[in-house]
């Protein structure tokens, strides 16, 4: 039986995210790519995304993506059958990420004229040193940004992010972690709090590869998803 899956982005990105893994994915079973473009909070982009979301679904959520899922599996944990969080953690933002943040977004309120998408270096430390200088995966993530514009990035920027470690006792349904071993973003230390947070939870850890898993390795991260779905659910 097919398996319908349910995928959210992290910040800053859109379907585009996920494209170079579809045609695996979709063998699992039918996509819906939940959209993160509108909403003020974690609690509205849930609301937006289960609008659109199947009966049952595997909710797939990407680094900021992870908290929107989290807290879907916790409002509806009767239709999230599975959940898989990639490189994300359960972690607020410290003081000075959070002054960072607003200070970037307090710059796109003031600045006038077209918006220019992600900054090089921002997208350059999304990525593993190895893919830093990758030409066609900085075009993918900012044309993404330049997609999503710039009121959603000062949206995302703006939003808090608390953390809910207190709150991951709660998830019940089969979870899988899976963490970069280049990610300069998020460390492994914070995926390795949140699969043991998690009750019964796996810890996948690939390698080559910095933040942006799905777009450096959607190879072995489609085999990591399709092989750890397989021991948990029949795919026939």
């Amino acid at each position: 039986m097919k398996m319908p899956l349910v995928l959210l982005p992290g910040l800053m990105c859109d379907a585009g995210l996920w494209q170079r893994m579809r045609p695996e994915l979709e063998n699992i079973g039918p996509l819906t790519f939940g959209d993160l473009s509108q909403g003020s909070t974690v609690e509205e982009m849930a609301d937006a995304v289960l609008v659109n979301c199947p009966p049952q679904f595997t909710l797939v959520g990407f680094s900021m993506g992870g908290f929107v899922a989290r807290a879907i599996a916790r409002r509806v944990p009767q239709r999230v059958q599975r959940l898989i969080l990639i490189a994300t953690s359960s972690e607020a933002d410290d003081p000075m990420q959070a002054e960072l943040k607003a200070a970037v977004a307090e710059m796109l309120q003031r600045t006038r004229g077209p918006f220019r998408g992600l900054g090089q270096r921002a997208i350059e430390l999304s990525l593993s040193r190895e893919h830093e200088s990758d030409p066609q995966l900085k075009q993918q993530i900012l044309d993404m940004s330049l997609r999503l514009g710039r009121d959603t990035y000062i949206r995302q920027l703006l939003m808090a992010r608390d953390s809910d470690s207190a709150r991951l006792n709660a998830i019940r349904c089969p979870t899988l972690v899976v963490a970069a071993a280049d990610d300069r973003m998020r460390t492994l230390t914070e995926s390795q709090a949140l699969a043991e947070a998690i009750p019964g939870a796996s810890l996948a850890i690939l390698h080559d590869s910095g933040h942006m898993l799905p777009l450096e390795q959607p190879g072995p991260l489609a085999a990591c998803l399709r092989d750890w779905l397989s021991a948990n659910v029949s795919l026939r």
